[in-house]
């Protein structure tokens, strides 16, 4: 148990967990045929492919960002012509964001760009280690909803 009241295999887990974050993060390789997206720019544009529709406020929300930057990714990859926004029939105030027609087109390109280094590091663990991994899938599932949640 640590100072803090942490029992040390939960703050190995996590500080492991940050640090493999990191990691994914910095190496998320250029996208083939576009031009280089910073870190952001991707992951916003992932959230949007993912879920279209979302308004900048909500992708803020999800994506644990201020709004500010959520709104210059948005504005970023809008200039570039990946993003649309389409105002709420409900309330002008409010946009929509979509993906464009060439961000569709280039998702598979963006997934393999985001989850290859990860892809390419599990197949270079042993199979006990994958498995390990395989199992632990739900739980980290969960732990993604819950730190969504409180952003």
């Amino acid at each position: 148990m640590s100072n803090d009241g942490v029992p040390a295999a939960q703050r190995e887990l996590a500080d492991l967990l940050r640090d493999l974050s990191w990691n994914v993060h910095r190496k998320a390789p250029d996208i083939t045929g576009m031009d280089p997206l910073p870190a952001t720019d991707l992951a916003v544009l992932k959230h949007v492919l993912d879920a279209p529709g979302l308004t900048v406020t909500e992708l803020a929300r999800v994506m644990g960002l201020k709004q500010s930057n959520a709104s210059a990714a948005v504005r970023n990859l809008t200039e570039r012509g990946l993003l649309t926004r389409s105002s709420s029939p409900t309330d002008r105030r409010v946009s929509h964001l979509e993906p464009t027609e060439e961000a569709r087109a280039q998702n598979e390109s963006i997934a393999a760009a985001w989850a290859g280094p990860i892809r390419a590091g599990i197949a270079q663990l042993d199979e006990e280690q994958r498995e390990a991994l395989e199992a632990a899938g739900d739980a980290l599932a969960a732990l993604s909803r819950l730190l969504q949640v409180r952003g």
